[in-house]
């Protein structure tokens, strides 16, 4: 399979809680690394999701916030995974930054210079990455 998409995980459903009308799905990709998603139960169902089983987990670039100081700061957003900046490229608007995490993962995430600028950031910094699980999409292999 061959998407657009910029961050294409593979994982392993480490936890799987059923509710009315939604599914939380934890995701361990390796290394302590950890996604959470929010699908509909129907979806569940229907990718016949289940603890131990190994899913891809998307999430386009844009659909990834950045922030560098997470002390103090509640979110209703259920990932933040903090690591280190590996490399920022700068483009004429946007400018796309990969944060490796401690698990070897790596993240990215598209952003305005103008916020790249106003965080700080650059190759060796800490960041974090704020996703919220409703927009980490889950697929599972055929």
């Amino acid at each position: 399979m061959r998407i657009s998409a910029r961050n294409v995980f593979k994982g392993t459903i480490s936890n799987l809680q059923n509710g009315a009308v939604n599914a939380k799905v934890d995701i361990s990709l390796g290394g302590n690394d950890k996604l959470t998603a929010v699908v509909t139960t129907e979806s569940a169902q229907a990718l016949e999701l289940a603890a131990g089983k190994e899913v891809v987990a998307i999430i386009k670039a844009p659909w990834v916030m950045l922030m560098t100081d997470c002390s103090g700061i509640r979110l209703s957003a259920r990932n933040i995974l903090t690591g280190i900046v590996k490399c920022i490229e700068t483009g004429a608007v946007n400018t796309e930054v990969t944060i490796a995490l401690p698990g070897g993962t790596e993240i990215t995430s598209v952003v305005t210079k103008e916020a790249v600028a106003e965080l700080g950031l650059k190759p060796g910094s800490t960041a974090s990455a704020v996703i919220k699980a409703s927009n980490v999409i889950l697929g599972v292999p055929t």
